[in-house]
C-alpha cells in the first residue's frame, strides 16, 4: 500500500532522479505521510494534465515508485521533492482517496522476458553499442546531455535500464514516453527508445542544416559589409568618391532645392534607407533608383513667374488669332484676378468647336501670353485609366502617369496644360480614362493629387488646363461639369480672308523658302480658293491649297523662273484644278416635296436638302440617308403633325392612309442625325399635300413637336455660314434663338435675312410660294 502522487506532464523512469513541485494538497499530505514512515509513493502520470485533483480512473495504470531524497517547502506553501525512481508498478485498486490518494500496487517484472532473450546477447549487444552511439552522435550535434548521463550510459548493460535513461532524457511527449514505460521487455523497450533516438538525431541533423545555411548567409552579408567599408576607406585614401553616397546626397539636394512636401521627403527617406540596405546588383535596387529619379526630377515647388501685363497679354493674343473675342476676355479676367489675388487657382477651359479653327495653337498663344510652359497630351483613343494615374510600381516596367510626365516634360509646377480630344477618350475592361480625369480637373481637388506610382500627392492647382473638343455630346456629364466651356464656330469668309493674309500666307512662304514678292495673293484669287476648293468651318484645307500653290511656285523659282503677275481668280485653276465644290443650294427652280434645311456636323455647318414624294401605298413612312434615331423621330413627327394639317385645313383626309410617304435626304454615305430638321421635313411633307411648291432661296432650321411648334437649336453660326456659302438669302430661324442673332458677324446678318419663327404657320406662310401669294393678294385687297 502506497501513497499516489499524480503528475500533470511528466513520466519517472526507474532508476532516474527527478525534481518535482507539488501544490496540491492531497499531494502534500501523501509526501508528508511518505517521509514520516517509508519514504516510498506511487509517481504516477494524469491522462488529462488539466485536471486539479484527479480520481483513480483518470490516471494511466502503471507508474514508478519512487523513494523521496529531500524535500524542501516553498513560501507560497508549495513544496519541491528530489525523488530517484525505484520500479515499474501497477496500480491495482484504490484503498481510499481522502485526505490523500493510496492505493494498493504490483510489481511489473520482466523475468521470463529476460530468460528467453539470453540466447539473442549478440543482437541485444549490437543494440546497446548502436544505442550508446546514438547519444554521443545527439551530443555532438548539440542535444544538451550531462556528463555524468554519458559516463552511465557506457557502463550499462542491462536493456532495460538503458533505455530508460534514453528515454528520460529524450524530452518524449506524455503518451510516448507513458507507452515507453508501459513496454516490460526490456528489448522492446529499448528498441523502441533507439527509434525515437535516431528521429531525434535527424531532427538534430536538419536543425544544423538549417543553422549552418543561416550562418553562411550571415557571414557572406558580413564579409560583404567589411570589404564595402575597406573599399570606402581605400577610396577615401585615395581621394576618390563613394558613388553610392554622392547619389543619396544628389538626391536629398534635389528634394531641398525644390521644396518637396513633408510627406514626400518621408518617402524619399524610405526608400533611400531600402536602397542602402539593398544589393547594388538586384532587380530592386534598379526600380528604386528609377522612382527616386522620378520623384527629385518632378518641378515640386518650381514655378514661372506670370506675365500679368494686360496690353501685352492682349497683344500677343491679337498677333497669334484674329477675332475669338471671348477667349480673349477669359484670358484677361484670369490674368486681372491674378493681379488682385495671386494665390487664385488656374481655370479649366474646354475649348468646343469643329477641326482646324485654332483650337490648340490658341493654348499656346495663351502660354505665350502668361509667359508660361506649354505642354499637350492628346487622348484621342486613350483606353487605359493607368495613362492617366500611372501604374504601380509592383509592375514591370512601371511609369507615372501622363499628367506628372507632362509636367516633368514641363518644368514647371504651373504650365498651360492642353489636353486635346477629350471627346474621343474610350473605356474598356481596363477602366474610364475620364473618369479618372475627374480629380485632375477639379479644382477643389488636384491640390493633392495621387498619382499610382508616387504614391504621394502632387499639387496641380495651379496648372491651367485647356481641354480641346469637336463634340459635348460624348463627353461623361460629370466630367463636363468641372470644366467652363468655351465654344468655337467656324470663320466666315471675311474672317478666313484676314487669317490667310495674316497667318496662313507668311507661314507657308516661310517654310517654302519664297519671299514676299516671289508669290503674292489677290483677294479675288483667295476668295475662289476659299469657295470653290475648300468647304470647312476651320483653316487646314485652306492652308493645305495654299501650300499646293506655294510647292508649284517653288519649283519655277527653282528653275529660275520669277513670277511676277499674283495668283488671282484666274490663275488659281492653273494652280489647283477644277473648282472641287459647286453650290447645290441654288436649284434650277422651285420644286414640289424639296425643302432647303441647315446641319450642324462636328466639321461644321452645312446645306441638307429634304426630299419627299408620295406614292400608292397604305399609309407608311420610309425614311432613307443615313438617319439617326433622333432624326427619325423627327421625322415620325413631322408626318404626325402633318396629318394634323391636313384635317385642319380641308385636305383629303384619306391621303397619308392611301399613300405611303418617302422622306429621303441625299448624300446617302454620310450619317445624319439631330432634332433641327424637324421643320424642314414637315415643310415638304405638307409641300406634297398640297402640291404648292418650296421657295428654293429659303433655308430652315428648327425643331417640331406634334402641335407645330418650333423649338430652338444649336450652332446657328455654323449654320448661317454655310447658308451664305451656298447662296441662300433668306433663312428661317426658332424665335428662342433670335437673341444670338446679335453675337453673329455683321457681315452675316447684313448678307442673310434672318426671320424667327415660333410656329409651323409661320414657316408654311414664308416657304410655300402659294401661300406667300395669297398673303399679298389679301394685303392687296384691304389696301
Amino acid at each position: 500500500m502506497l501513497p499516489v502522487l499524480p503528475l500533470k506532464d511528466t513520466v519517472v523512469f526507474p532508476y532516474i532522479i527527478v525534481p518535482l513541485s507539488l501544490g496540491a494538497d492531497r499531494s502534500i499530505l501523501a509526501v508528508d505521510y511518505a517521509l514520516s514512515s517509508h519514504r516510498l509513493v506511487l509517481l504516477v502520470a494524469q491522462k488529462d494534465p488539466a485536471i486539479e485533483e484527479p480520481e483513480p480512473s483518470q490516471l494511466y495504470e502503471v507508474g514508478t515508485v519512487g523513494m523521496i531524497m529531500r524535500m524542501l517547502k516553498l513560501p507560497d506553501g508549495r513544496i519541491r521533492i528530489l525523488v530517484q525512481g525505484l520500479a515499474r508498478a501497477r496500480l491495482e485498486r484504490p484503498t481510499r482517496s481522502e485526505p490523500f490518494l493510496q492505493a494498493r500496487i504490483e510489481r511489473v517484472t520482466a523475468r521470463q522476458a529476460a530468460r528467453k532473450r539470453r540466447k539473442e546477447a549478440l543482437k541485444v549487444e549490437a543494440l546497446l553499442r548502436s544505442v550508446r552511439e546514438g547519444l554521443e552522435q545527439a551530443v555532438h550535434l548539440g542535444r544538451t546531455l550531462s556528463p555524468e548521463v554519458m559516463v552511465v550510459a557506457a557502463n550499462l548493460d542491462d536493456p532495460g535500464r538503458l533505455a530508460d535513461l534514453v528515454a528520460s532524457n529524450l524530452e518524449l511527449e506524455l503518451p510516448v514516453a507513458q507507452r515507453l514505460l508501459e513496454t516490460a521487455d526490456p528489448l522492446k523497450r529499448l528498441r523502441a527508445a533507439s527509434d525515437h533516438l535516431q528521429r531525434e538525431i535527424g531532427l538534430l541533423n536538419m536543425q544544423a542544416e538549417i543553422s549552418s545555411q543561416a550562418r553562411g548567409e550571415i557571414d557572406r552579408n558580413q564579409r560583404e559589409y567589411f570589404l564595402r567599408q575597406q573599399l570606402k576607406a581605400i577610396q577615401e585614401e585615395l581621394g576618390e568618391s563613394d558613388e553610392l553616397a554622392e547619389e543619396i546626397a544628389g538626391y536629398r539636394r534635389l528634394a531641398e532645392e525644390k521644396g518637396m512636401s513633408e510627406e514626400s521627403r518621408e518617402e524619399l527617406e524610405k526608400q533611400i534607407g531600402r536602397l542602402q540596405r539593398s544589393h547594388p546588383d538586384s532587380a530592386e535596387t534598379t526600380v528604386i533608383r528609377t522612382y527616386l529619379d522620378w520623384l527629385t526630377s518632378l518641378p515640386w515647388g518650381v514655378t514661372s513667374a506670370d506675365d500679368l501685363d494686360l496690353v501685352h497679354a492682349r497683344k500677343v493674343l491679337d498677333d497669334d488669332h484674329h477675332d475669338l473675342e471671348k477667349i480673349k476676355e477669359r484670358i484677361l479676367e484670369f490674368l486681372a484676378v491674378r493681379q488682385l489675388r495671386a494665390e487664385s487657382k488656374g481655370p479649366i477651359l474646354c475649348f468646343v468647336g469643329p477641326p482646324g479653327v485654332g483650337k490648340t495653337s490658341l493654348g499656346r498663344s495663351i502660354a505665350r501670353a502668361m509667359e508660361r510652359r506649354f505642354t499637350r497630351l492628346s487622348l484621342g483613343g486613350v483606353r487605359d485609366e493607368a495613362e492617366i494615374r500611372g501604374h504601380r510600381r509592383t509592375y514591370v516596367g512601371a511609369l507615372p502617369g501622363r499628367i506628372i510626365q507632362g509636367l516633368h516634360q514641363a518644368g514647371t509646377s504651373n504650365p498651360v496644360f492642353m489636353l486635346d480630344e477629350i471627346d474621343k477618350i474610350g473605356s474598356d475592361f481596363r477602366g474610364d480614362p475620364a473618369s479618372a480625369l475627374l480629380e485632375v480637373l477639379d479644382p477643389e481637388q488636384n491640390d493633392s493629387f495621387r498619382d499610382h506610382y508616387l504614391a504621394v500627392p502632387y499639387d496641380l492647382s495651379q496648372v491651367i488646363f485647356i481641354t480641346t473638343a469637336n463634340l459635348l455630346e460624348p463627353i461623361q456629364p460629370a466630367f463636363l461639369d468641372r470644366m467652363e466651356v468655351i465654344p468655337l464656330a467656324g470663320y466666315t469668309e471675311e474672317e478666313k480672308l484676314e487669317i490667310s493674309r495674316r497667318h496662313l500666307i507668311p507661314k507657308q512662304l516661310a517654310e517654302h523658302g519664297l519671299a514676299a514678292d516671289q508669290l503674292r495673293f489677290t483677294v479675288p484669287g483667295l476668295v475662289k480658293i476659299i469657295r470653290g476648293y475648300t468647304r470647312e468651318a476651320g483653316l487646314r484645307n485652306l492652308e493645305r491649297e495654299i501650300a499646293t500653290i506655294c510647292r508649284k511656285t517653288a519649283i519655277r523659282v527653282a528653275r529660275g523662273r520669277v513670277p511676277k503677275r499674283p495668283v488671282g481668280a484666274g490663275r488659281v485653276e492653273r494652280f489647283l484644278g477644277p473648282e472641287k465644290h459647286f453650290n447645290e443650294a441654288l436649284l434650277d427652280h422651285d420644286r414640289v416635296g424639296v425643302a432647303t434645311g441647315l446641319a450642324w456636323t462636328a466639321a461644321g455647318g452645312d446645306l441638307m436638302l429634304i426630299e419627299v414624294v408620295a406614292v400608292p401605298g397604305k399609309g407608311k413612312l420610309l425614311l432613307t440617308g443615313q438617319l439617326g434615331e433622333v432624326m427619325k423621330e423627327s421625322a415620325q413627327a413631322a408626318l404626325s403633325y402633318a396629318r394634323t394639317y391636313a384635317a385642319l385645313h380641308g385636305h383629303a383626309a384619306e391621303f397619308f392612309a392611301t399613300h405611303d410617304v418617302h422622306v429621303h435626304a441625299p448624300a446617302g454615305s454620310i450619317p445624319k442625325d439631330g432634332p433641327s430638321a424637324g421643320i424642314t421635313i414637315a415643310t415638304a411633307i405638307i409641300s406634297v399635300l398640297t402640291g404648292v411648291a418650296v421657295d428654293r432661296t429659303i433655308a430652315m432650321t428648327g425643331e417640331i413637336t406634334l402641335r407645330g411648334e418650333v423649338l430652338p437649336i444649336g450652332g446657328l453660326k455654323e449654320k448661317a455660314l454655310a447658308a451664305r456659302a451656298a447662296g441662300i438669302s433668306t433663312v428661317l430661324i426658332p424665335r428662342l434663338n433670335q437673341r444670338e442673332l446679335p453675337e453673329l458677324p455683321a457681315s452675316l446678318r447684313r448678307d442673310l435675312e434672318f426671320h424667327p419663327v415660333g410656329h409651323m404657320d409661320d414657316v408654311l406662310e414664308k416657304s410655300l410660294r402659294r401661300q406667300r401669294t395669297a398673303a399679298r393678294l389679301e394685303a392687296g385687297d384691304a389696301g
